[in-house]
């Protein structure tokens, strides 16, 4: 899978074919299709892939592992600026699935349930997802200067965007997209916060003793390390 990501890093899933893969692997295209039945099915694998990146470490409390988990999958993301558009269809890797369920055991550790916890599981992929497809495709077709004239277009007129103008829309240099980001993770969490009964307090305030050798399992099957520390700091 390296070199397919390596591909697509360098040329976008558009630059992907059979072809080039296998030439990049010093194989024939015929021999791909003895691992592998389409393109899609490479894409797929190496969506997967690059998700193991994202250590998992051991569970502690349940919104700094959501914040860890969303920063890192967002970091991820912009790394491998093909992945965002590529999300849009179930994903069923190993390294995809046992970072969901690890999302999913800190909101339930946070006290939520059924739709609740369907709903902001939802919430909080489409925020790292949104972010991350407008920031790659930003950089990849536009710079900083094109930023600036949308800005400049704004201010030019204040009477005609008045809101647009006051609040700092499109202004770089006053919300960068790491703190548009946090911020809006800030957000979902405190609507979660709000809307958690208070009788399920106790379960919100610690981790369980069953989670933390259920991700330690997950760890091992998907190559990540307890030692490793989290990227808290990562983007």
């Amino acid at each position: 899978m390296d070199a397919a990501v390596d591909l697509l890093d360098r040329r976008g899933i558009s630059g992907l074919t059979m072809r080039n893969l296998a030439e990049s692997l010093h194989v024939t295209a015929t021999a791909l299709y003895w691992h592998v039945n389409t393109k899609e099915d490479v894409l797929d694998l190496a969506f997967d892939h690059i998700f193991g990146e994202v250590a998992l470490p051991e569970p502690t409390e349940w919104q700094h592992d959501v914040r860890y988990l969303m920063k890192a999958w967002r970091a991820v993301l912009l790394r491998h600026p093909w992945a965002p558009a590529w999300i849009g269809r179930p994903v069923l890797g190993p390294h995809v699935l046992a970072r969901t369920e690890f999302l999913q055991s800190a909101l339930s550790r946070g006290g939520l349930t059924d739709l609740h916890l369907a709903v902001t599981t939802h919430l909080l992929a489409n925020h790292v997802i949104g972010s991350a497809l407008t920031e790659a495709t930003f950089r990849r077709t536009s710079g900083p200067d094109r930023r600036l004239d949308a800005r400049r277009h704004i201010t030019a007129d204040p009477a005609a965007f008045p809101t647009l103008n006051a609040s700092g829309h499109l202004d770089a240099n006053r919300w960068n997209d790491d703190e548009l980001f946090e911020r809006g993770l800030d957000a979902i969490l405190a609507s979660t916060n709000a809307a958690v009964p208070t009788s399920s307090t106790s379960s919100r305030t610690g981790v369980d003793a069953v989670t933390p050798d259920r991700h330690a399992r997950a760890r091992r099957a998907h190559g990540a390390t307890s030692d490793t520390p989290p990227v808290g700091g990562a983007r």
